[in-house]
């Protein structure tokens, strides 16, 4: 099951990433940013996940984040 969990955080933080960075051209740059493929995976992403997860209170946020497995579970040695 960790291997749907890294694509999930994989995927989350590329089109997240993404979205920033389109925000930034748009507002520094005064451009569009670039149109890629209107794939269904692409289409889900980018229209659907990232403006629901940027509406989320930080508490949703981070109770979804603590309870996937990962590496933020790691336990230091001192």
């Amino acid at each position: 099951m960790s291997g749907f969990f890294r694509w999930v955080r994989t995927n989350s933080q590329k089109y997240l990433l993404e979205a920033v960075q389109a925000d930034l051209a748009k507002r520094y740059l005064g451009r569009p940013p670039t149109v890629g493929p209107r794939t269904p995976q692409v289409i889900f992403w980018k229209y659907l996940f990232v403006p629901i997860y940027r509406r989320l209170p930080w508490k949703v946020k981070h109770f979804v984040i603590l309870a996937m497995p990962g590496s933020h579970r790691r336990h230091w040695s001192s």
